[in-house]
């Protein structure tokens, strides 16, 4: 007689048991009552009865995904391979599991898909140069998608861009032609600021001769400080010019010297 009623007891706390579901915190149970949407509960003690309710349980936590490396060809024809990570979370349990199979792979496709669609519309440069603002498209046109599947996008970093090695030295080779011509045009732009101060320190000098001789003990004393060997003596312009004068006159030379003798005679 004991045997008749202690069956009953023990197949109801077994199912009283398989009934108990305990949710952490951050996560969520979507139950389905008959196979149709119920509600949405959770965290804590839930009651879920076997064989006429199911629960689908969804993690509210933030998902960090690798998205796989990409082969994406630029706007100006260079292939590369890019890979990113991904953040997103579910905000809404009800659409992510009857919206949408499998709500982490579809959305992995979706990046991988925009990954490729985003990078294909930019040059190599703006790649390698402009990452953050690819990082707010590709966020953008995710997040727009997989909103309705009720999962938000937090965001999205491009991790890698790899070139393969005549990419590389090409680049480099660009780097270096670069920096010869800063170099160069920085060097001439020292040029042209050191002629306009010597112009200025010559038309100073001009104005006083004495200046010019102070200029010159100067940079005698200088040298001589430096262990020089050898001492360059400037003359002055005027000197040189008389010689020059006295070079290409020589019929005047001729007439001076004609000039004395008859000086002498007359004597």
């Amino acid at each position: 007689m004991m045997i008749s009623y202690l069956v009953p007891v023990v197949l109801l706390l077994m199912l009283i048991a398989a009934s108990i579901r305990i949710l952490p915190e951050y996560k969520r149970g979507v139950v389905f009552f008959l196979g149709r949407f119920q509600a949405v509960k959770g965290p804590g003690l839930i009651i879920v009865i076997p064989g006429i309710q199911k629960m689908e349980v969804v993690d509210l936590r933030v998902i960090t995904m690798d998205v796989p490396e990409q082969d994406v060809i630029s706007q100006d024809n260079v292939t590369v391979k890019v890979n990113a990570v991904l953040y997103f979370r579910v905000v809404d349990p009800e659409k992510a599991i009857i919206q949408v199979e499998h709500f982490v792979n579809a959305t992995s496709q979706l990046a991988q898909t925009t990954l490729r669609s985003v990078l294909g519309k930019h040059d190599l440069d703006e790649m390698l140069s402009e990452r953050d603002k690819l990082n707010d498209d590709i966020q953008e046109i995710i997040d727009a998608s997989a909103e309705g599947w009720g999962i938000k996008v937090a965001n999205v970093e491009i991790k890698h861009v790899d070139l393969d090695e005549s990419m590389i030295r090409a680049i480099a080779r660009q780097a270096e032609a670069e920096r010869e011509r800063r170099a160069k045009v920085i060097h001439a732009e020292g040029e042209l600021q050191a002629s306009k101060k010597l112009v200025q320190a010559a038309n100073v000098m001009s104005e006083n001769s004495a200046a010019l001789q102070l200029r010159y003990l100067q940079t005698m004393s200088d040298m001589s400080n430096k262990n020089a060997s050898t001492i360059v003596v400037p003359l002055p312009m005027d000197i040189m010019e008389a010689f020059r004068q006295m070079k290409a006159s020589p019929a005047a030379q001729a007439r001076a010297g004609q000039a004395t003798p008859d000086s002498g005679d007359d004597t």
